[in-house]
């Protein structure tokens, strides 16, 4: 395992060092779990004071979730409205996902996600972006006693400044624990995600490639393994097509280096979301 987490390191590196002109933009690489905010908030100019909402509809084409396969080969639709309130850095999302194929009715949940972003110590080499959310995940086809619903805190970091070159660094920790007291299932646990961030500037494309490279380390969630778990690659962009409406394809590729959470060890999948403010 020494060796696996060293070779994923140097791939880190590597990745995330493309050469190449970086430009200080919000990146709008999502990791995989894409009920996630953005690695960097994605308003680049302080948020307008009033109620605004956006829709997003996004495609996976296999839907992957902590490092593991939520659906199996299938992949998943996710529907979601965000409402900001007023530009204050609180918000709250709703979402909505299943599987496109059939087998998995039993597990489409709604999620329920309030959250607070802000940028702390701005203008200076330690400016961070800060992102906490708590997530409720409500299995609506099943009896409570006999589905897994849970919450989830995500605690998302990143800093812009700190490294030279355009790359940035990201941390996000993961904890989930059953929201209903009695329940037997074992899924109680954290996840740890260490990341870099690049953003690749192509003279052909309005916005930048934005590149992530990130490894994580599971401790117990779900009831996998405390181990260094998976590394994920992934390359992004922002496609505007109105004032109001944006597409963002995602590709990621994940290399498992642990059989509890998947038995795959080389897993390529696409994430296509369109996204309309009002």
């Amino acid at each position: 395992m020494k060796k696996g987490v060293s070779v994923i390191v140097v791939l880190l590196l590597s990745t995330a060092g493309f050469a190449g002109p970086a430009e200080n933009k919000p990146a709008v690489n999502k990791p995989a779990e894409t009920n996630l905010a953005e690695i960097k908030p994605a308003e680049t100019q302080p948020a307008e004071k009033k109620l605004s909402f956006a829709y997003d509809i996004t495609y996976m084409s296999k839907y992957m979730t902590h490092g593991t396969e939520g659906y199996g080969q299938q992949g998943a639709l996710l529907n979601s409205i965000d409402t900001d309130l007023y530009g204050t850095g609180f918000g709250i999302k709703v979402l909505h996902r299943n599987a496109i194929g059939s087998g998995y009715v039993n597990k489409q949940r709604f999620e329920y996600i309030p959250y607070y972003r802000t940028k702390l110590f701005e203008g200076t080499p330690f400016a961070m972006n800060t992102d906490i959310s708590m997530t409720y995940k409500h299995y609506y086809k099943l009896a409570p006693d006999k589905s897994k619903t849970l919450y989830e805190w995500i605690f998302a970091f990143s800093w812009p400044n700190i490294m030279p070159g355009g790359l940035y660094p990201y941390y996000i920790v993961h904890y989930e624990y059953p929201a209903l007291s009695g329940l037997k299932y074992n899924i109680t646990g954290w996840l740890h995600r260490f990341g870099l961030g690049y953003d690749l500037k192509v003279n052909e494309l309005p916005n930048p490639l934005q590149l992530t490279s990130e490894v994580a380390y599971t401790d117990g969630l779900e009831g996998a393994a405390h181990d260094w778990s998976y590394a994920t690659f992934g390359i992004a962009t922002k496609l505007k097509i109105t004032d109001k409406l944006t597409f963002t394809p995602r590709l990621y590729h994940q290399i498992t280096m642990d059989k509890s959470i998947s038995s795959r060890h080389n897993i390529t999948y696409c994430v296509l979301s369109m996204t309309y403010k009002f």
